[in-house]
């Protein structure tokens, strides 16, 4: 674990290649996060939920709401590579997200609910594509840059485990 608190886990590392071992790895990762997280958010306090992991970091409350929004946007990422020829994916502000009032104000409850529910279906689509599938792409039009889904598998197990770190940060301090 790295001493740097706003990448604690260290900096995402995109694969060059597809390894199927690896990509087992991730798939389980992402399976097993709605219970990472739940587990991390019951033991949060309420002042815990509202602490950030760093100064100019968001609070645990935004973090699990990032989590929800932004494995949803991945999911219909995978959607779209399954179902179109390297279609663009839209970006979105994730900072200007974590300011809006549901991100402040609302339970993480809701969050939750929607991380169980996604990573269930995401976990059942992953599990059921064939090697072929992991090498169909999206293109991302802010990084000019085709991305394969085994790439970005591996990026959202990534992001799993980088964000769980963070709410252990809190949990922790």
């Amino acid at each position: 674990m790295s001493t740097d608190r706003q990448y604690p886990i260290g900096k995402y590392i995109r694969p060059t290649q597809f390894d199927a071992a690896a990509l087992q790895q991730h798939i389980q990762t992402i399976s097993d996060f709605p219970a990472d997280i739940q587990k991390l958010a019951d033991a949060l306090t309420p002042m815990q939920l509202n602490m950030s992991y760093r100064p100019g970091g968001w609070t645990s409350r935004q973090v699990i709401h990032h989590c929800a929004d932004s494995h949803m946007n991945s999911f219909i990422r995978f959607k779209l590579a399954l179902t179109e020829d390297n279609p663009a994916i839209k970006p979105y502000m994730e900072a200007a997200w974590a300011e809006m009032a549901d991100y402040q104000q609302a339970s993480i409850t809701e969050s939750l609910q929607i991380i169980h529910g996604l990573h269930a279906r995401w976990t059942i689509l992953l599990r059921n594509m064939q090697e072929a599938d992991f090498h169909k792409t999206v293109f991302h039009p802010q990084q000019d840059r085709t991305i394969p889904l085994y790439a970005l598998t591996a990026l959202y197990a990534w992001h799993c485990k980088h964000h769980l770190a963070h709410i252990n940060l809190v949990l922790n301090s």
